[in-house]
């Protein structure tokens, strides 16, 4: 997400239809030319967000480890004590937490560089639709932009995030069975080699409703939070600083985000960790669902929703930080 998704996103438009306004605030700001040409001011929102999101992995890294160890646990012989996030947290060592670094940062330079600049590219042209109509964006409108966005970034930075699940999951197997990945790169080469290119687009379908479930909360209710926040302001509800809003209104939308997205991400793990069943067949998003659900109980898809949305709401706030940073130094 981006912290100027609502800023940009009401930005976009006038940048798109200013060239040369957008080349004057760039003198001023003592930049070069380059930032104000029509390639870079569409390119931005895709740069800006690609860096966002992987300072904010960077930080969150640990977190999506425990995570992932959480959802990968098998299930407790009854009687028995189930793992909790602490618990897997003090087992595993430091490096040990960053396992699967480099794929999770190649993720994001693919998938939120496509999908924040999808969004802010989407809302720029709703925004501008919407102000020559004499009309403001409605929720519906921010709505389609993050689903859209979050379905296109799903289906490029799948193999990225498969490679990361298969990392991250590779400690919990016999060491016989380990395939001992050295990086992203190795990953996704022997991942392709034993099991066809295609297979990197094991778990596509939950990943793609997972992105679109959790573009839903993050985008379109960050936006919208936003926007009501402003506009409580006027009315003299709060006195919020512009930082405040963006802060509150990324941990509402983190709330949201990871309820809404919380069961596929589930699923997705589950599919990317064994992309088959013990008799050679795929499993589809369908089965994967009905199967857990009547072995584990429906209540399973959303075991470690805490640890999920502590992996989520500060990923959100870095992401915007940065985010808006970098939007005031390239604006």
């Amino acid at each position: 997400m981006s912290a100027g998704i609502a800023s940009q996103s009401a930005g976009a438009a006038s940048r798109a239809g200013s060239t040369s306004s957008g080349a004057a605030n760039a003198g001023k700001a003592g930049v070069t030319g380059l930032l104000a040409t029509p390639a870079m001011v569409a390119a931005l929102p895709f740069i800006n967000g690609g860096i966002s999101g992987m300072v904010a992995t960077g930080v969150i890294q640990p977190i999506d480890m425990v995570k992932v160890r959480l959802q990968l646990a098998n299930n407790a012989a009854p009687g028995s004590v189930r793992p909790s996030a602490f618990s897997i947290a003090r087992s595993m060592t430091v490096p040990e937490m960053y396992t699967g670094l480099s794929a999770g940062l190649l993720r994001q330079a693919v998938y939120t560089t496509a999908r924040l600049g999808f969004f802010d590219t989407f809302m720029g042209t709703l925004t501008k639709r919407a102000h020559d109509a004499g009309k403001p964006v409605g929720f519906a409108e921010r709505a389609v932009a993050g689903l859209g966005a979050g379905g296109l970034a799903a289906v490029l930075g799948n193999p990225c995030d498969l490679a990361l699940i298969r990392m991250q999951s590779d400690g919990l197997k016999p060491v016989a069975e380990r395939a001992n990945y050295r990086s992203v790169i190795h990953a996704l080469s022997s991942i392709a080699k034993s099991e066809g290119v295609l297979s990197l687009w094991t778990g596509s379908a939950p990943t793609v409703a997972r992105a679109m479930a959790l573009n839903f909360g993050q985008l379109a209710f960050f936006s919208e939070a936003k926007s009501q926040l402003k506009e409580m302001e006027k009315q003299g509800w709060h006195s919020m600083g512009v930082r405040t809003q963006t802060l509150a209104a990324s941990a509402a939308a983190g709330f949201f985000a990871s309820f809404f997205s919380l069961p596929f991400d589930f699923v997705k793990t589950r599919m990317q960790q064994h992309s088959k069943t013990a008799g050679g067949q795929k499993i589809g998003m369908a089965g994967m669902f009905a199967k857990v659900a009547r072995e584990e109980g429906i209540f399973r898809f959303y075991r470690g929703f805490t640890t999920y949305y502590v992996r989520i709401a500060p990923h959100a706030m870095v992401t915007l930080l940065v985010a808006d940073y970098l939007g005031f130094l390239t604006k």
